[in-house]
C-alpha cells in the first residue's frame, strides 16, 4: 500500500517480538505495514521519535468511571481524558459504582447513553453477577459486555450485593453455557473482621492475605467443576499465588490480575491517616510486593490494571475504618509500573505485555494491545528515561486525590494516537461490545 495516513517511526518500537527500530504505517486507523526504521513510505504525516520509544496503546479493564449515578466522583469524560494522557487507549468500565449498576441490559443501556459522545479513548463494559440476575446474564452477553464481575465479600455499596460461594456456582454456570467470563473480587468474608481502629495497621489486621487464598480455593473449585471461564481480580496478596499456580497447571480455566498500587507501594510506607492509600483488598508489605513481582514473572499473574477507584476527598476521611476504599491511579498506572519494573530489570516488552497485550486478550479485544498489521493504530510516545514528580492537581482526574502525589515516576507519556488520531481534546473513542 502507498499513501498512508500517518507513518510513525521510532528505534525503539515495541512488538511481541521485543523493541524493534520500525515505521508503523497506519490507514484508515488501522496499522497497515510494518517497515525498516529508514524506509521511505510515502504519507500524508510522517513522526519520527528516533529513540523514544513507541508502545500499543494500554489496555485497562479495571476501571470505575461511575457514571451515571455517582458522577461527582469521576465520569466518562474525566477517567477518559486521564486514560488517554497516561497512555490508556481502551478501557473496560465496571458494573459499578454507577447509579444504577451494570446488571441488566436496560441499566446497559443507561450507561451507552450517559457515556456516548464524551469519551476520548474506546470504552467497554462488564456486566454485573449479583444474587437476583443469573437469568439477565445471558442477554448481557448476547448484548456485548465483555464478561461479569461479582464480589464474594461486601462491595461496599448495598445495590451491588455479594454472592455466596453457592450462587457464584450458579452464576458460573449460566456463563459457562455461552462461554462467558467471570471476574471475581475474591475475598473470605468469613475471614474479615470489622476494622478495629484509624490507624493502617488496624485496617490491614481486618483484611488478611488468609481471606484472599481462601476466596481463590472457591473460585477455582468452582471453575474446575463448571468449566467455566474465571479470572481473580486485583490480587494483592502472594498467599493465594500457589493455589492460583496449580490450578493453571491441572488446565482450570482461571487467570489472574494485580495493580500498580501493589507492586510499587508497600504498608511499611503508608502515612498514619493518609487514607488515599486505602483499597480492598489492601495494599501489603514490600516482602508481599516481592513475591508479587514473582508471580507477574512467571506467569501466574498475567495482568495488570489500575482498579481505578476514585471518589470524592470528603469520603478520604483520616480514619482508615471510616474513609472510602480505592486508590486513583488511571493516568500514573504505565509510569509507576515501569519506574518499579526499570529497577527490577524488567524491559518495555514485559511492560506491554501485562499492561496491554494480556488485558486484551482477557477481555477478547482482538484488534487491540499490540502494534501488528490489522489491530488499531493506538499508539503511545513514550519517555522511558525522564523521571518527574506527581501534582495531583494536574491530573485529569476528576478529584485531586492519589496515594502518588508528591512522589517521583518514571517515564513521561509524550503523545497517545487513538485509531490514528492523536487525543487531542476531542471526544472520539468509540463504545466497544464483544469484540
Amino acid at each position: 500500500m502507498s499513501g498512508y495516513d500517518l507513518v510513525v517511526r521510532s528505534r525503539r518500537t515495541v512488538t511481541a517480538d521485543g523493541e524493534r527500530a520500525l515505521a508503523v504505517a497506519v490507514h484508515d486507523g488501522r496499522i497497515a505495514a510494518l517497515h525498516p526504521y529508514d524506509a521511505p513510505p510515502p504519507a500524508a504525516e510522517e513522526i519520527d521519535l528516533r529513540d523514544l520509544a513507541l508502545l500499543p496503546g494500554l489496555v485497562d479493564t479495571h476501571v470505575h468511571v461511575n457514571e451515571p449515578g455517582r458522577t461527582h466522583w469521576e465520569g466518562f469524560a474525566s477517567a477518559t481524558r486521564a486514560a488517554a494522557a497516561g497512555g490508556v487507549t481502551t478501557i473496560v468500565d465496571m458494573p459499578l459504582n454507577s447509579l444504577p449498576p451494570t446488571v441488566s441490559v436496560e441499566a446497559l443501556e443507561a450507561k451507552v447513553r450517559a457515556a456516548e459522545g464524551q469519551c476520548h479513548v474506546d470504552v467497554g463494559f462488564w456486566g454485573g453477577a449479583v444474587p437476583a440476575n443469573v437469568k439477565e446474564l445471558r442477554a448481557l452477553h448476547d448484548r456485548g459486555v465483555y464478561g461479569f464481575k461479582c464480589f464474594l465479600s461486601p462491595s461496599g455499596v448495598e445495590e451491588f450485593p455479594s454472592l455466596t460461594p453457592s450462587r457464584m456456582r450458579e452464576a458460573m454456570a449460566e456463563i459457562a453455557g455461552f462461554d462467558g467470563l467471570l471476574v471475581v473480587h475474591a475475598e473470605d468474608p468469613a475471614l474479615l473482621t470489622d476494622c478495629a481502629g484509624p490507624s493502617y495497621r488496624q485496617f490491614l489486621e481486618s483484611r488478611p492475605g488468609a481471606a484472599e487464598r481462601s476466596a481463590i480455593e472457591q473460585v477455582v473449585e468452582a471453575a474446575r467443576e463448571t468449566g467455566a471461564r474465571a479470572h481473580i481480580l486485583h490480587v494483592s496478596s502472594a498467599e493465594g499465588l500457589d493455589v492460583l499456580a496449580r490450578a493453571q497447571a491441572d488446565g482450570v480455566r482461571i487467570t489472574a490480575e494485580t495493580c500498580p498500587h501493589y507492586l510499587t507501594l508497600d504498608a511499611e510506607q503508608i502515612p498514619e491517616g493518609d487514607t488515599a492509600y486505602k483499597c480492598c483488598p489492601p495494599i501489603r508489605s514490600a516482602a508481599n510486593r516481592d513475591l508479587l513481582w514473582e508471580g507477574l514473572a512467571g506467569g501466574v499473574l498475567s495482568c495488570v490494571v489500575s482498579d481505578h477507584s476514585p471518589a470524592t476527598p470528603d469520603l478520604k476521611v483520616p480514619d482508615f475504618a471510616a474513609a472510602w476504599g480505592g486508590v486513583a491511579s488511571l493516568q500514573l498506572g504505565l509510569r509507576a509500573v515501569w519506574t518499579e519494573a526499570s529497577r527490577r530489570g524488567h524491559g518495555l516488552g514485559a511492560l506491554v505485555r501485562w499492561m496491554s497485550a494480556n488485558p486484551a486478550a482477557l477481555a477478547g479485544l482482538v484488534g487491540k494491545g499490540g502494534i501488528e498489521p490489522g489491530k488499531d493504530a493506538d499508539l503511545v510516545a513514550f519517555d522511558p528515561a525522564v523521571t518527574e514528580p506527581v501534582d495531583a492537581r494536574r491530573l485529569h482526574h476528576k478529584n485531586p486525590v492519589t496515594p502518588y502525589h508528591g512522589r517521583h515516576l518514571k517515564g513521561a507519556v509524550l503523545t497517545t494516537w487513538l485509531r490514528g488520531r492523536p487525543v487531542d481534546g476531542t471526544p472520539y473513542g468509540k463504545l466497544r461490545f464483544g469484540d
